[in-house]
Parts: structure tokens; sequence; C-alpha cells
């Protein structure tokens, strides 16, 4: 039952962040006097369609990717009829850059909108200092309680995610100094933090301490506690000694108020749909520590508050896209380890079926959260100059404005048919990566 559901909401969502995409496009073209022959959600065969004026509506079998497909958008102007006037080639390049990056445009205002709500709702976590010790290097770098990040390792800091972020996606080793700018009493101070060297006890395991379930990252440390009792790389952890798990951040803060010993623990984890109880005993590591603690409670902000840490939100979304796909490109996350669509299902479907217990307020925002970041990861994606993408048709236009006149259009349809070739062998990747990862 609760699979049917999380399946049923996946496609919700999904249709939601394409609705909004296409529709960018769609009322630029009309705007823009654009003939719009079909507005479609989903690919492959029509299950559902309706005329409405000039334009078809259409309901498509696979609840994957939609189109605004224009009049005239893939002709030649000599082939077409009397109303070659109303045909996408025919406006001025201005007027199709506007339509094409609408789309991704609207991505962003769609993720901007659930960040407001979110912000307005859950409230954020402001980023100043909290719990500092006397002898952790943050506090011989002159960094104390109360004070506000600005600045972190290089990043502008808006919230506590952001410094999260940070953490998670720096190529820095972890002995490398850090540069802290702060506010302090309403001025600006600097600092570098030399993080020490340092025995804890630990379980091995990486994480991100996000509203997101607490995901074991790769790539896991086979020697650590956590391995070595069995513990896997994309595990979920529920529970610890008894204590309901629900996030990467109630990891966090498990953690920071209950020390592990060495002893052995109960550590509760989802693999699939199989729930795994492991006894674990953490053990001693040598780790660099920079004893910097920053707040993890949300408060509520006013009117001018939700204007700024709504943009925060929605900046840190951007952002976490962006970081990613560094890392990607740079190999700190190997190819095996992106997921595609049946992935993101699983993501979403996990994040429902952690939530419903807690009642449906905590669902609604916990996939609110999810899809603010999948509609900027659809927006940003979106943008990448990659042929038959948003990205890569804008290319062709600003050459286009900036050569005063356009690219032949049998050579740029040749490109977008190469590009939408090589995104189809990309799908099928992403597939066969998902499947992979579910068989394990």
């Amino acid at each position: 039952m609760q699979n049917g559901i999380s399946i049923l909401i996946a496609i919700l969502i999904f249709s939601i962040l394409v609705i909004f995409h296409e529709f960018g496009h769609f009322i630029v073209a009309k705007k823009c006097g654009i003939k719009v022959l079909e507005f479609s959600v989903g690919m492959g065969p029509r299950i559902f369609s309706k005329k409405k004026g000039e334009t078809v509506y259409s309901i498509k079998a696979l609840p994957l990717g939609g189109s605004c497909m224009m009049y005239g958008e893939d002709a030649d102007e000599e082939k077409l009829d009397a109303e070659k006037d109303r045909a996408f080639g025919s406006k001025s390049v201005w007027a199709r850059i506007a339509v094409v990056a609408a789309g991704p445009i609207f991505n962003f205002i769609l993720a901007l909108a659930v960040s407001a709500i979110w912000v307005v709702v859950v409230g954020v976590e402001k980023p100043y200092v909290c719990n500092l010790s006397e002898d952790s290097a943050a506090y011989e770098a002159g960094i104390r309680d109360g004070d506000t990040i600005l600045k972190y390792d290089g990043a502008r800091i808006f919230t506590t995610d952001d410094i999260f972020l940070r953490e998670y996606t720096t190529t820095s080793k972890p002995s490398d100094d850090i540069k802290v700018v702060y506010k302090r009493n309403g001025k600006k101070h600097s600092t570098v933090i030399t993080p020490k060297e340092s025995n804890r006890i630990l379980l091995g395991i990486t994480y991100s301490p996000s509203d997101l379930p607490a995901t074991v990252l790769k790539p896991l440390d086979e020697e650590g506690a956590f391995a070595k009792a069995g513990g896997k790389e994309e595990d979920v952890i529920t529970e610890i000694d008894g204590v309901k798990i629900d996030s990467g951040k109630d990891f966090a803060n498990y953690v920071q108020t209950h020390p592990f010993e060495e002893r052995d623990i109960i550590v509760k984890v989802k693999r699939g749909d199989e729930e795994v109880e492991l006894s674990v005993t953490p053990k001693l590591s040598k780790i660099y520590e920079t004893g910097f603690n920053v707040n993890q409670e949300r408060e509520s902000v006013g009117v001018l508050g939700c204007v700024k840490y709504s943009y925060a939100y929605f900046r840190y979304n951007v952002n976490l896209v962006v970081q990613s796909l560094k890392l990607i490109f740079t190999g700190g996350v190997k190819a095996e380890e992106v997921s595609g669509p049946i992935g993101i299902v699983g993501v979403i479907g996990d994040t429902y079926k952690q939530s419903v217990a807690d009642g449906i307020k905590v669902v609604l925002l916990n996939l609110a959260s999810l899809m603010a970041m999948l509609s900027a990861n659809l927006g940003v994606m979106n943008l990448l100059p990659i042929p038959a993408l948003d990205g890569g048709r804008l290319v062709f236009l600003f050459l286009e404005a900036i050569r005063k006149k356009p690219i032949d259009r049998e050579k740029e349809g040749f490109v977008h048919l190469v590009g939408f070739a090589l995104l189809m062998v990309l799908m099928v990747f992403l597939f066969y990566n998902d499947i992979v990862k579910i068989v394990r």
C-alpha cells in the first residue's frame, strides 16, 4: 500500500515540476504571439487529450518530461503557411530567448515559492555559534558563542545549512586551515581556524546533517565500526539505542548529545524495503576537529526575514545542485553513485514512509522541501549548455544575437538531434544504475 502511495506522490511531484516548466514556455510564447500547437505532460503515446482553442492539451503514458510544441519551431519559414508570422522562428531573437529561458526560470520561481512556504511554517536556522568549548580550535581562533557566521571556507553563509553544504562539498583536507568571517556586536571580524588532531570514538560513516533521511554516504570506511558490523553504503539510519532518527539533522543532534563509547550499541537501518538491526561497537579513530558548533534550532522570522531567508533557502538548493555537479565532474562522486528517475522516486518514497508516522503536516513539509530541491535541480540542469536542453538552445540563440544572423537550421537541428540521442543513452544508464542499486 505504502509503495503504491509513494509512486503516486512521486508522479504528482514530477508532474507539478514539468507543468511549471512547460507553462513557463507556454505563457511567454503566448505573450510573444507564438502559436502553441500542444501542451503535454509526460512522454510517449497520449492517454488523454483535449483541444481548447488552437492548442491540444494532453497527458502521455510515461510520467517523465513534457513538451510545449510551438508552431514553426523546427520548420523552415518557407514551408510554413499564411500564419508564419505566428511561428517561433519568425519572432525576434530576444523573444525566442525569453521563451526558451522561461521554462527553467519558472522552475526557479516554483522553488522560491515553496521555499517561502517552508520558511513561514518551519522557520530557519540562523548561523550563530553556540556551545563552544574553550579548548576547541574555533575558540582559540577568537570565535565565541553568539557570533554570526558570514563566510565559511570561502562560501557565503545565510543559514546553518550553508555551512554543512560547504563542509560536505569541500575538496580541502581535514587538516587544512579554515577561513571564517563572522559578525559580533554589529562589527565584522575574520580569523583562521587550524583544526586540532584528536582521537574520537566514531561509527566510521559520513552523512548529510539535513532534513532528509540519515543516509550513509559513499565512500564508506571499510575498516570503520559500522562497516565491520555489516552496515552498507546508502543504509538509512532510523534508530540508535532506542532513540528514533528521522533525519540527518536528528543524527547530528544525537551524536552531539550522546557521545559514543567503546561499547555495543543497537543501530537500526532501512535497506531498501528491509529493516536491519546492527550491533555496532564504535571504535577510537584519529580525526581533525575544529570544535565549531553552530545553531540547529529553527526560529520564526518576520515579513522581511521571510523574504531574506526564502531567497537563502532557494540559493542553498541551487548551490546544492551546482556543487554536486562539480563533484561529479571532478571525480568527487563516482558515475555509479548518480541516481536517475527511479532513484529519485525511491528518495520520495523513503521521505514519505519515514514521515507518515508523524502526521500529514510533517509529510507535506518534508515533501515540500524535496520539491524545492528538485525544482531548483530541474532549473539548473536545463540551463546547462547541452544540445537538446534549453541551455543548448540558448547557446545557439545567443550566438545568433551576436552574429546578427541565425545559425544554419539544419546544422543546429543535427546538433540537437545528437544531443537528444546522447541524453537518451544517459537516461538508459541512469535507469540501469537505479535498477542495479535496487537489486543489490
